[in-house]
């Protein structure tokens, strides 16, 4: 019978906790170490759905990658959200592992399954952040190519990420270029615009892009695509739940089907 901390040590070995960014709370953010799991619910939140679900399905891990403890708190009550979540998960005595940018910026994590499921290839790092114990470099955003698709425009290019991802909407820019090499950023990566450009790309896809970037763009030239941030990201959530059924094949591990995108376009 595996435990919350053998699931914990191979994340870790997967995407170092050490390398997430100074202001992050990634780890076990909920339960104990010791205590013995048999189901595990992969979601991208862990939201009052998700654990009604992981209720339903027997679990006693949930793994998701942003922070359900993201703000220091002073008390855990019912009269806050965070509370109440906490609250519901050590009642029902599921723990809670979160694995933030840690994920975002590893080899194999958030940006390099965006940068595939956008059918990009001769894909590398947007940046660096440096070199984890093992010698992997990491850092957020990716870099990539479309090859065989001269003469994509900006808006072809959109609705292809809008269907690849199956976001409600794609928000995008045109910077009057064809799309040929794209930057992603899984999240909300908008800062990285500059250094999409840098990176000689004609093409960056993020999320929660602001309006002064959205001009930005225009006026550096380069076509600017916000997918969502629930888009861009979910997209390691189903790999991420491969990885530990096949590392643990003892435990019953499954993605949420519950959690989707929270907002509706018209």
């Amino acid at each position: 019978m595996a435990e919350v901390k053998d699931i914990y040590n191979y994340l870790d070995v997967l995407a170092p906790f050490s390398t997430q960014e100074s202001f992050d709370n990634a780890g076990l953010l909920v339960g104990r170490k010791s205590a013995e799991v048999n189901t595990v619910l992969v979601a991208l939140d862990i939201t009052q759905e998700v654990i009604r679900e992981a209720v339903e399905i027997g679990a006693q891990l949930i793994v998701a990658h942003h922070p359900i403890i993201f703000d220091p708190v002073r008390s855990v009550t019912g009269e806050t959200i965070t509370g109440e979540l906490v609250l519901q998960l050590a009642e029902a005595g599921i723990a809670a592992i979160c694995a933030h940018t840690n994920l975002d910026a590893a080899q194999g994590g958030v940006n390099d399954l965006l940068a595939r499921t956008l059918g990009l290839e001769q894909i590398g790092q947007l940046c660096q952040s440096g070199v984890d114990e093992q010698g992997r470099a990491y850092g957020i955003g990716r870099t990539g190519t479309r090859k065989g698709c001269d003469n994509v425009s900006a808006e072809e290019f959109a609705a292809a990420v809008k269907t690849a991802l199956g976001a409600a909407c794609v928000r995008y820019v045109d910077g009057g270029k064809p799309v040929a090499r794209v930057a992603v950023g899984g999240g909300a990566c908008g800062s990285m615009l500059h250094d999409a450009v840098r990176a000689g790309c004609d093409t960056f896809v993020t999320a929660d892009v602001k309006y002064n970037v959205f001009l930005e763009a225009k006026e550096l030239g380069i076509n600017l695509l916000d997918a969502g941030h629930f888009p861009t990201e979910d997209v390691v959530c189903q790999p991420l739940a491969d990885l530990l059924s096949a590392r643990f094949p003892e435990l019953t591990v499954r993605k949420s089907t519950v959690h989707r995108e929270v907002f509706s376009c018209v």
